[in-house]
């Protein structure tokens, strides 16, 4: 199988994951929003496939949220919640791919390690900025019923808080996998011995 097909499967085959993953985070729930896996795929998609690879499986992962997940903000600010959605998937997979990149000719687990940080980081730091931008009025009055001080308070340990710890940890601590599974694909095969 040459590159490009191998790339067109294993992207397709991880695209597929982030929807089901996604689909299936509706039902784990810490707090307001659903704690997302989707993070590892489009970190092992990025490291395995490229820099493009991680922004579409990004993109595809805020469109499944769009899709299932940003009710209660659609009904503020449809094209809001659509940009904010798709640019923090997109963006965390981009950055994913483009910290793995940078990093993997001098330490794949370094890389590894460094992508699975930087996608919730970017996931988290552009859906607050979405937040600020599109739904601050509306966030204000949520944070004075929710009982807090202020809207950014809220924003943090209220909307993303345990959320982002939880996705942060769990791309961190299954690194060690994606680096083992990394080393496994990518090993070069082994030359055929010429035929007597």
């Amino acid at each position: 199988m040459n590159t490009k097909t191998r790339t067109l499967v294993g992207t397709g085959i991880l695209t597929a994951i982030v929807i089901v993953l996604q689909s299936m985070a509706l039902a784990i729930r810490f707090g307001t929003f659903s704690i997302t896996l989707v993070l590892i795929p489009i970190v092992v998609g990025a490291a395995l496939y490229g820099i493009k690879a991680g922004a579409w499986l990004g993109f595809v992962f805020g469109v499944v949220v769009v899709a299932t997940d940003a009710g209660a903000f659609l009904a503020i600010n449809v094209p809001g919640t659509v940009a904010t959605c798709v640019l923090k998937g997109m963006l965390a997979g981009l950055v994913a791919g483009l910290v793995y990149k940078a990093l993997e000719n001098k330490n794949r687990w370094a890389a590894v390690i460094s992508a699975a940080i930087a996608a919730p980081i970017v996931n988290t730091g552009i859906f607050l900025l979405g937040c600020r931008i599109f739904f601050f009025p509306t966030i204000n009055e949520w944070a004075a019923g929710a009982g807090f001080e202020s809207a950014g308070q809220y924003m943090i340990f209220g909307l993303v808080g345990l959320n982002f710890v939880v996705e942060a940890v769990v791309n961190i601590a299954l690194s060690s996998v994606i680096v083992r599974v990394l080393n496994i694909i990518k090993k070069p095969a082994p030359k055929a011995e010429p035929q007597g």
